[in-house]
């Protein structure tokens, strides 16, 4: 059972879980990233500072165009900053010309898409060991044998994804984020085209992979229940960081939410708490 969620004006600091190393796991500092020119110009994001613990499960939420998704893309390299920072435990990202980030997201990062993006013609095992081979590395079959079983995919991996449900699609996906122990994982929306039940599962592993496995994983959702797996929730709005909850519960994520709505564009949130 969850103990009552706070509410504050910004990220507060977590202590490390056991295991990990004292510094975040990613963190942006002065974050900003604007989209066109002139009366076109949109400030997706502006002037974000936040940090994400290691060893911990942190959601990303706000209302649309809040620039959640803008700024997970930034740190996973995925996207360039307009201004600012952004590191991946103690290297800046910012900078890091193509073949760099490249190599970056290949060896240290892993990224679940709402879309699965596996490739059609590859069985799951396939590719779920395709970062690998792209490494030029060898799959540890005692850790792919844990993702596999952990997973349910033990059955499917001899199955193309049109052979596939689509939870057991995502699952593959996870389970090819993870094959390479990357020291972080970035899920966009992972549960978005999954029934609830397919969504529970995909979720309830994403916890385990942290808790269970010493994973990290920063998350963006739309759903409060989604939200509620996690340890941490950190709150957008209008390209800022407007508050985050610790512990939370889908009743909690969505008393923040509504409060975000209420204060037409407002970027802090009551401080206290979500009223």
């Amino acid at each position: 059972m969850h103990p009552t969620a706070a509410v504050t004006d910004g990220p507060a600091p977590q202590p490390p879980a056991p295991g990990t190393t004292a510094g975040p796991a990613a963190s942006a500092r002065a974050l900003t990233k604007v989209y066109g020119q002139g009366a076109g110009e949109v400030r997706a994001l502006d002037g974000v500072d936040v940090d994400f613990a290691a060893g911990r499960f942190t959601a990303i939420m706000g209302p649309s165009g809040s620039g959640k998704s803008t700024l997970l893309h930034l740190l996973a390299g995925l996207d360039q900053a307009t201004s600012g920072s952004v590191r991946l435990g103690g290297t800046e990202l910012t900078g890091l010309d193509d073949d760099a980030l490249t190599l970056l997201r290949r060896e240290r990062l892993g990224f679940v898409f709402q879309s699965f993006n596996l490739l059609p013609m590859f069985t799951a095992e396939q590719n779920i060991v395709l970062p690998l081979g792209l490494a030029g590395a060898r799959p540890d079959p005692a850790w792919l044998d844990t993702l596999v079983r952990t997973l349910g995919i033990a059955e499917r991996l001899g199955h193309r994804p049109s052979e596939m449900s689509g939870g057991q699609q995502q699952r593959v996906a996870i389970a090819r984020a993870l094959v390479a122990r990357p020291e972080i994982v970035f899920a966009d929306e992972p549960t978005g085209n999954l029934d609830s039940r397919s969504g529970a599962q995909v979720l309830s592993f994403l916890r385990r992979s942290v808790r269970e496995l010493g994973g990290t994983v920063v998350m963006v959702t739309h759903d409060p229940a989604a939200a509620a797996y996690a340890d941490r929730v950190v709150l957008l709005a209008d390209g800022r960081v407007a508050g985050e909850i610790a512990d939370p519960t889908p009743d909690s994520v969505l008393s923040a939410l509504d409060a975000l709505r209420q204060l037409d564009g407002s970027p802090a949130l009551p401080t206290g708490g979500a009223r």
